[in-house]
């Protein structure tokens, strides 16, 4: 194992002083994108990238194009690539569960700091079908950016409409919820606390896994200033308008912030 590790540090340290055109640069990284987004082994992306690196850069030191090496087709290079590698079921399984409880999470709450939580069936069952198809249409853009030539302005419309449409499906929920009646399930104070401190476990796990406090501030941002207004004796509706102005101006301003530090 050790061996092999040595051997693949070794291969990065040599692509690392390999010279590539634009297009292969940009060729390489649509290529993983592309995997990623079909479900493959992370490890194994990057080994595929890393060995057609380096034909690619021994074609360009000969003069050839990358055509030579891919074909013609990009496109099609790279489905053939996808359909040579095993899907990697687990990682998956283990992200798409992950993706679900986040969801719930930024739920729960809000919730919690209002009462004891109590949810309808029709909220948990909308809750997995959103996180369903927010997955679903995260794999299908990132398809279509790897493999069409697209302006970055497009890219950036594509991406933004791939994160405001759970937004839009959860408003939906929210008043489709108020429309139909399902069972609704009550946790009591027990259960409460219990969802909440495995939610609050859920959350630092995963910001340690990510080395990030970004889901944290996200959700302090997301949670405090409704909850703080709540206790002054303003109207609802200010609450509301006041609540909403400092989330977004909070998490806008949090962005800025970082990549203003990233930059440095």
């Amino acid at each position: 194992m050790n061996q092999r590790q040595n051997m693949q540090k070794e291969t990065r340290r040599l692509n690392n002083e390999l010279k590539l055109t634009d297009k292969s640069k940009a060729f390489l990284e649509n290529l993983r994108l592309y995997l990623f987004s079909s479900g493959k082994n992370s490890n194994e992306i990057e080994e595929i990238v890393e060995e057609l690196e380096v034909h690619l850069s021994e074609a360009e030191k000969s003069g050839k194009p990358i055509e030579k090496i891919i074909g013609k087709s990009p496109k099609e290079y790279m489905e053939m690539v996808s359909n040579e590698m095993v899907i990697d079921y687990r990682t998956w399984v283990k992200y798409i569960c992950l993706i679900i409880f986040g969801s719930f999470s930024f739920t729960i709450f809000p919730d919690l700091l209002k009462g004891n939580l109590s949810y309808s069936l029709l909220e948990i069952v909308g809750h997995i079908v959103i996180s369903l198809i927010f997955i679903a249409s995260i794999f299908t853009g990132f398809k279509y950016i790897s493999t069409t030539k697209q302006s970055i302005k497009k890219q950036g419309l594509i991406l933004f409409s791939i994160g405001i449409l759970p937004i839009a499906l959860f408003v939906g929920l929210i008043y489709l919820n108020r429309a139909v009646d399902t069972p609704i399930f009550h946790f009591g104070n027990t259960g409460s606390l219990i969802i909440g401190i495995i939610t609050a476990l859920f959350i630092f796990g995963m910001s340690f896994w990510a080395k990030t406090w970004t889901i944290i501030i996200i959700l302090a941002w997301l949670t405090l200033p409704d909850y703080l207004l709540s206790l002054t004796p303003l109207k609802y509706e200010t609450q509301l308008i006041i609540s909403s102005l400092i989330t977004f101006g909070g998490i806008a301003f949090y962005i800025w912030i970082s990549n203003k530090l990233e930059k440095k």
